[in-house]
Formats: C-alpha cells, sequence, structure tokens
C-alpha cells in the first residue's frame, strides 16, 4: 500500500506519570504491575499509509517526555489522576505549534475541560476513530472532536510491545479479553463512561495468548467472568496452552465449581479481587450487594485449595467507618489470611453515582484531579475528619506490612511462599514513599498538579 506522503510522519504517544506502585534504582524504574496496553495498541491502530515513525512514552516507568520540535502529532491518554499533568504536557507542546489529541477515561467523563487543552479529543472507543482521526489529520481535514459510542473489538491487530519500554513492567505482557463491567459500582468510572459489556472472539485472545514469548501473562479486564459460560469457553480453551496467568474476577466466582476448576487448570496463579468492606451496609450503599461478607472466608479457601495467590482489595471512608475502621481491617485482613492486601481510599471520579451524591451533599474537598488517585483523601468523611482517614490509611499499610506479617501471609499462601513473600516486600517500597509524601492535600501544593515543571 502507498503512503499517503513521502514525509515520515512523527507521532509520540504519551501516558503521563500515573505514581504506580514501582522499584526505582537511580534511573531504572520498574513498575510492579502490568504493562499498560493503551499505548500498544494505538500504536497497533495507526494506518500503514501514513508511513508514521511512533515514539512511546510512560513516564510511570521513568520515561522522559522528548523536549523537541519535529514531531507531527502529540497523542495524550488521561485517567483522571493524570490529567492535571496530561493538560500541563498538551499546552506545552500546542505552545511549540504541534497539535495535540487527548483521549482516554478521563477525556469520556470531562469532554468539555479536556478540549481546552487539545485540538482535538477523542471519546468512547478509539478502534474505529483513532484510524479515522490519523488519515483526516494527514490530508489536512483533522476535526475537534472524534466519537465512537459503539465498540467492536473483533479482528484487532496485535499491540505493538516490541515498542514498550524493556524490562519496565514486572509483567511485560498483557491482554485483554472483555470490555466494561455488568455490575454498577457507585465510585467505578466504567459505568459512568457507559462501556456497556463486550467480549472478543475466543479464537481471536487464544491466538494472541498463543504468540506470546512468555509462558506468564496478565489479563487487563474489570470483570473477566463477569460472563461465565464465555469465561468456561475461554479457560478450557486456554488449557492446553499451558501458560501461566492472573487477572481481576469477582468473589463471586467462588460459587461455580465448574468455573472454579476451569479457572485453575487454565493455568490462573493469582487473582486481584475487590472486597472492599467487611460492612454489609456500605456494600449495599456502593452497590455491591452481591459480595457477601459472611462468604469471604469460603471465597479465599476455595481459591488457595486451587494453589490462587489472592491479591484482596479493600476501601476506607465509607460513610459507615469510624476510627476504629482501621484495626478492624487490619485483624480482618490477616485473620481471613489474604495473601498480599491492597487499601484505597473512597474516590468519587467525575460523573460516577459517588460523585454525583457527595457534590450534593458538599462533601467534595475539590475536584484537583491530581489527588483523585484512590491514594488521597478528596472527601469528607462521616464519623471522622479527612486527616485521621488520611492517618489511618497510611496507619493500615504501614501495619499490614510488617516483616512478621508479610511472613505469616506468604506461609499461609494459595501460592509459592517466595513469591507472596516478594509481593509482599514490594508494599514495603510504596510504604516509604507513602509517608515521604508531604502533598497530601492540595493546600500543601504550590503548583496546580504538585509538578514543578512538565519535562523531568
Amino acid at each position: 500500500m502507498h503512503s499517503i506522503s513521502q514525509k515520515k510522519n512523527k507521532i509520540l504517544l504519551i501516558m503521563p506519570d500515573g505514581r504506580i506502585h514501582k522499584l526505582k534504582l537511580g534511573p531504572f524504574h520498574r513498575s510492579f504491575r502490568e504493562a499498560p496496553l493503551t499505548l500498544t495498541t494505538l500504536a497497533a491502530l495507526v494506518p500503514p499509509e501514513l508511513n508514521a515513525e511512533l515514539v512511546l512514552i510512560d513516564k510511570s516507568v521513568g520515561q522522559k517526555v522528548p523536549d523537541k520540535d519535529d514531531f507531527d502529532l502529540v497523542g495524550i491518554s488521561l485517567l483522571t489522576g493524570t490529567a492535571n499533568e496530561g493538560y500541563e504536557i498538551a499546552d506545552f507542546f500546542r505552545a511549540k505549534g504541534i497539535p495535540v489529541v487527548l483521549g482516554g477515561v478521563h477525556v469520556t467523563l470531562m469532554p468539555d475541560e479536556a478540549s481546552r487543552h487539545a485540538d482535538t479529543i477523542v471519546t468512547g472507543f478509539a478502534e474505529q476513530t483513532w484510524p479515522r482521526l490519523l488519515l483526516d489529520f494527514a490530508h489536512g481535514r483533522l476535526k475537534e472532536a472524534y466519537h465512537a459510542p459503539e465498540s467492536d473489538i473483533t479482528r484487532l491487530p496485535a499491540p505493538r510491545r516490541d515498542l514498550q519500554k524493556p524490562f519496565a513492567y514486572m509483567m511485560p505482557n498483557s491482554v485483554f479479553i472483555t470490555r466494561g463491567c455488568r455490575g454498577n459500582c457507585d465510585f467505578c468510572s466504567v459505568p459512568a463512561v457507559k462501556f456497556g459489556w463486550h467480549t472478543r472472539p475466543i479464537g481471536d485472545v487464544i491466538a494472541e495468548i498463543k504468540d506470546l514469548k512468555s509462558r506468564y501473562f496478565a489479563t487487563t479486564d474489570v470483570h473477566l467472568t463477569a460472563d461465565r459460560e464465555y469465561a468456561k469457553e475461554l479457560f478450557k480453551a486456554m488449557i492446553p496452552l499451558k501458560k501461566r496467568w492472573g487477572g481481576l474476577a469477582s468473589t463471586t466466582i467462588a460459587e461455580d465449581p465448574e468455573l472454579l476448576d476451569l479457572l485453575h487448570k487454565s493455568g490462573c496463579a493469582y487473582l486481584l479481587l475487590g472486597f472492599e468492606s467487611f460492612n454489609s451496609k456500605s456494600l449495599n450503599r456502593m452497590n455491591k450487594s452481591f459480595n457477601s461478607v459472611n462468604r469471604y472466608r469460603d471465597v479465599v479457601d476455595k481459591l488457595h485449595e486451587k494453589n490462587i495467590v489472592i491479591q484482596g482489595c479493600f476501601i476506607f471512608g465509607f460513610d459507615e467507618d469510624d476510627r476504629t475502621i482501621f484495626e478492624q481491617t487490619v485483624d480482618h485482613v490477616n485473620d481471613l489470611k489474604i495473601d498480599i492486601p491492597r487499601y484505597a481510599l473512597y474516590t468519587p471520579y467525575p460523573q460516577t453515582i459517588l460523585f454525583h451524591r457527595l457534590k450534593a451533599e458538599n462533601r467534595l474537598l475539590h475536584e484537583n484531579w491530581y489527588y483523585y488517585d484512590t491514594q488521597h483523601v478528596v472527601i469528607r468523611p462521616i464519623q471522622m475528619t479527612a486527616e485521621e482517614l488520611d492517618e489511618g490509611f497510611k496507619w493500615a499499610y504501614k501495619k499490614t506490612f510488617t516483616i512478621r506479617s508479610s511472613l505469616g501471609r506468604a506461609l499461609t499462601s494459595g501460592g509459592p511462599a517466595p513469591v507472596t513473600f516478594i509481593g509482599n516486600l514490594a508494599y514495603k517500597i510504596y510504604i516509604k514513599r507513602l509517608y515521604e509524601d508531604v502533598n497530601r492535600f492540595p493546600e500543601q501544593v504550590i503548583r496546580c498538579g504538585g509538578h514543578k515543571k512538565v519535562l523531568d
């Protein structure tokens, strides 16, 4: 196929710093999480006739934004917690006369805000809009906005993993299988952007997994087993591949013995489960009543029987929470033998049910998106102060990940004790960073977003 122009179009794709858990040794950065698929997927969707040279930058793993004027187009993908920095980067390149495209979940949630910092925005799904946008750009007819309400995730090209920074992620191979969620949790941006529920053809998924060079991979799905019959067929097809993998699921997974057995046989090594709370009233309020506190132990025991490591997520800041919640949660986590606990703060992402409720109740501390990352208090709790919620959150992390507690969890883990222990030690690094963070509230920030400069 002939290129549109003899000129090689140079495109810069950026993800701002998400301040993820990572190992940092001088210039070396390595994320403790799986590699994100956003930039590598966008790169794969670039039409070949554009004759493009692609540069991918993920600031979360220490990559620096190039301070150059030779890019023809800059694309930036925004989460809510990275929006401030993303806008600064966008303004920086636009001041140089370089067109900027903004996309990502936050742009879909806040299109009018994002459009003030972009030449064009992309809302909804990018599989059809991104290639069309690039062809429009090449022909000099770039529009101000592109929107795709529907999603077609069939026959997708494989992500350009070759453009991903080497050795930057603990799990460099990621695969997405489903999109959206059938739940309606009040704090979650997935139902807020109305992604709906979509599944990739199982043959496409298996072909992509089979082509991975590594035996290990992670899925990035919000709720992989929401459609149980689809999940069963998928797991059956995965068994002959003899891969080892991990992903996200719901606590309801333990209710179906056949599904659990196929999950194990497919090579599942770990699952992230959103337990969220030990208070049924809190679970009901957030629209997560399918979580049954009385069945948590059964869930843990059944997954451990299948040698599956559990990363359990718990949230602080519900209306029912008082100052005793932190010690109670830590005690429950240890009693249940959650392999690798993870804590978050109740965060009302824009346009969610929770956001609208708390805004109506005048309980949002601010709308400075830098702090909307589940690791900073952005609400006024009912039964404690915001400062007490923040201190309790940090205390729970510190108390949970003592060497003694971490070793105890490793010795009762569903998986190999050394692997679980290393996973726990990784959070020791994060706790140090958490306590060193002096910008816990906007009043302590000199500049919007807490950044001294865009290029660092």
